[in-house]
């Protein structure tokens, strides 16, 4: 069967609009899970746990140390588990790693903390760390997660420390380390493990908590 150059023409502008519209439609879909709400100073800066994560996230909280946001930086624990280390003879734990970064990045030991309790998730972390927050009588804590992450996470933590008096900041690490940038999260399967997913886990939380 015969195409015309016009009918190719047509199919080609009808894919390119299409395309187009996904584009805008997938980088609108990943920039509102973004959300930031920063603070000038904080009690203690938050990392939350993340396996695959960890690293763009200690990274960044290491810089706000570093501009005296903070002086204390509290580590969560999912208790999963890395690769192999040789020089270790063992799968260390994310934490742990987390931890050891940081002072790689120039964190003092004595400013790192890890919450020992183990947290499955979003609101088991800010469940342990209101209790955390108040045992140290603290008035600010301010949440360090991945951005995809951020909108979640602060939903949560406003939920769990509503009455606390506590005030609650988010400064997510920005993406393109560990996590696909909003324009091109849908060309990796990476962002469809983390963008579609975190929408689901939304909703979860919305109906669950």
């Amino acid at each position: 069967m015969f195409v015309t150059k016009a009918k190719l023409r047509r199919i080609a502008i009808t894919i390119f609009a299409i395309t187009l519209a996904w584009s805008f439609v997938a980088w609108a879909a990943a920039r509102a899970l973004i959300v930031q709400k920063q603070m000038s100073h904080a009690d203690v800066i938050v990392v939350l746990a993340g396996s695959s994560t960890y690293d763009e996230r200690v990274r960044h909280a290491a810089e706000l140390l570093k501009h005296g946001h903070t002086r204390r930086i509290v580590l969560t624990n999912d208790n999963q588990r890395g690769g192999w280390s040789e020089q270790k003879q063992t799968n260390p734990l994310f934490v742990v790693s987390a931890s050891e970064e940081l002072q790689n990045l120039g964190v003092p030991p004595d400013r790192i903390e890890i919450i020992t309790p183990v947290s499955h998730g979003t609101y088991q972390e800010a469940i342990l760390l209101r209790e955390y927050a108040q045992n140290h009588r603290f008035t600010s804590v301010l949440i360090v997660t991945s951005a995809y992450h951020s909108r979640r996470a602060l939903w949560t933590f406003n939920r769990v420390f509503a009455g606390t008096n506590i005030e609650i900041g988010i400064d997510a690490a920005a993406p393109g380390q560990q996590t696909p940038h909003p324009g091109s999260w849908w060309l990796h399967l990476r962002g469809w493990e983390t963008v579609p997913v975190e929408y689901v886990k939304m909703a979860y939380y919305r109906a669950q908590f």
